[in-house]
Parts: C-alpha cells; sequence; structure tokens
C-alpha cells in the first residue's frame, strides 16, 4: 500500500506559478513506480495532466499544459513535483497525484485506470 499527499494548491492570479508536492508513504516503494497527476474541475471527468516514470527517464504531458508545467521526482523525498506556470483560470481543478500499478516501467502512461494509488487531491484557483 501506499499513501499520498498532496499539498501546495491554493487560489493564484492568471499568470502565477504555483508548484504542487505530493509525498508518499508506506510499504510500497515509491522510488520504482511512475507518478502521474491528474486534475478535476467542476462538473467534469478527471482528466490527465503530466506522469513521470520511476527513473525520471520519460515524461508525458497534456497538449495543454506543455511549455508551462514540469514534473520532477525526488526518490530520495519520495515526493514527485508539479511546477505550473503561466497559469490560467481553465486549469482551476482539484489537483490530484497517483501511483503507478506497476513497479519499473519505462513507459510513462495517461489512462487513470494505470494507477492504483490516489491521493485526497489539493485544490488550485486561478482567478482572471
Amino acid at each position: 500500500q501506499m499513501q499520498l499527499v498532496e499539498t501546495g494548491g491554493g487560489l493564484v492570479l492568471a499568470g502565477g506559478s504555483l508548484r504542487l508536492s505530493c509525498v508518499a508513504s508506506g510499504p510500497s516503494r515509491f522510488s520504482n513506480r511512475g507518478m502521474g497527476w491528474f486534475r478535476q474541475a467542476p462538473g467534469k471527468e478527471r482528466e490527465f495532466v503530466a506522469a513521470i516514470n520511476w527513473s525520471s527517464a520519460n515524461t508525458l504531458y497534456t497538449d495543454s499544459v506543455k511549455g508551462r508545467f514540469t514534473i520532477s521526482r525526488d526518490n530520495a523525498k519520495n515526493t514527485v513535483y508539479l511546477q505550473m506556470n503561466t497559469l490560467a483560470p481553465e486549469d482551476t481543478a482539484v489537483y490530484y497525484c497517483a501511483a503507478d500499478r506497476r513497479a519499473y516501467r519505462s513507459l510513462v502512461l495517461s489512462a487513470p485506470t494505470e494507477y492504483d494509488y490516489w491521493g485526497q487531491g489539493t485544490q488550485v484557483t486561478v482567478s482572471s
């Protein structure tokens, strides 16, 4: 099992930045799992944002955040980050981190069904 706790959300003006963190704990090893960030806006389905494989060799972003968001991880700290720059009102959502259900996968996947542990989420609100 793995517990995930997201922090770093908040209210920011359009054009601003936030850095989300997700700390993992529990018996399952963080360092051998890919990690993903997803978000869900009110009235919308949960959508993929970014993911990174266990070794940081591969990353994947949804088109709408490319060039603005950066995912990274620190395996020594059991933490995955999402640096979000040039935020826009359409980025407003609850952001969730999740762990890949398979260990040591080099591929980075966007489907929520490939992730089996999820955090509680952190709210990001971008005002115009």
